[in-house]
């Protein structure tokens, strides 16, 4: 993996794909880190530049807990990257409350965006869901540190896929690397306990003035997530289009990798023309 150094602290990413592309960064949620797009990967890297991150407190990257993890400062951090990396416009895509980081910078920064793409994202005061609003409280917390297992975690993972007997060994192997040891417990948790809502509803109403194209995908089967998140977000955001499917869960681009990928480059051809 690449790394950039943000604020004294290591994020790691991937790039590639085709550099003389135009650029697409994609940018995971909570329980995931930047292994979450592979299958959309060979979709993406024929025609364009693709970069994968690695939030602070996920994956590869580092996990500080003196820190804040709330969306509002992944997204400072995510701006700081993108600087590094001199990126000028860009195809920004967000999963999960990786798209709830990606709208506050789709209103702070819309002029570096050629479009924005919201996969069964986080949105309003629709969450912070059950699970993770349980992690909050120092009891449950230390539970799932010492209780948290692979058995646990590939439950979890069965209730947020379609297809699940797509829940392999390979695909729980790549769910379980961070959380093997208690650094990236303590991280998951903190990033847990770090959410508010309120940074997505302090731009409610800017949303309604967004003026960057806006895929927003949702795979309905989903647990976690209400349909009413991605209904009101394509009912907000004026140059928006909705897109929905019935055989994908949460982790759409796991159960529907093909259907997702073949929108998102229609829907970014189309802008196009």
């Amino acid at each position: 993996m690449l790394h950039a150094v943000i604020n004294e602290q290591n994020m790691c990413y991937t790039r590639t794909g085709n550099a003389n592309g135009e650029v697409m960064l994609l940018v995971h949620g909570i329980t995931t880190y930047s292994f979450i797009w592979r299958k959309l990967l060979p979709y993406l890297e024929k025609d364009y530049d693709v970069i994968t991150i690695d939030l602070l407190g996920c994956g590869s990257s580092d996990m500080p807990l003196d820190v804040s993890y709330s969306l509002k400062a992944h997204e400072e951090r995510l701006f700081a990257f993108v600087e590094q990396l001199g990126l000028q416009r860009f195809h920004l895509l967000g999963h999960d409350l990786g798209g709830g980081i990606s709208q506050i910078f789709a209103v702070n920064h819309a002029d570096m965006l050629i479009s924005l793409n919201l996969i069964n994202t986080v949105g309003y005061d629709f969450w912070p869901v059950q699970p993770i609003i349980a992690m909050r409280t120092p009891v449950i917390r230390q539970l799932l540190m010492g209780a948290l297992d692979l058995g646990m975690m590939k439950l979890f993972v069965k209730a947020g896929m379609y297809h699940k007997e797509r829940v392999d060994d390979e695909l729980m192997d790549l769910f379980w690397k961070p959380l093997r040891d208690s650094k990236g417990r303590k991280a998951f948790m903190h990033f847990a306990r770090c959410l508010d809502n309120h940074n997505l509803m302090d731009i409610a109403e800017q949303l309604k003035q967004l003026d960057v194209p806006t895929l927003i995908m949702r795979g309905d089967a989903d647990l976690f997530l209400g349909a009413s998140t991605a209904e009101k977000l394509h009912a907000d955001i004026p140059a928006s289009q909705l897109l929905r499917i019935d055989t994908a869960s949460h982790y759409l681009m796991e159960d529907e990798p093909e259907w997702a990928a073949d929108n998102i480059l229609t829907f970014i051809r189309d802008k196009h023309a």
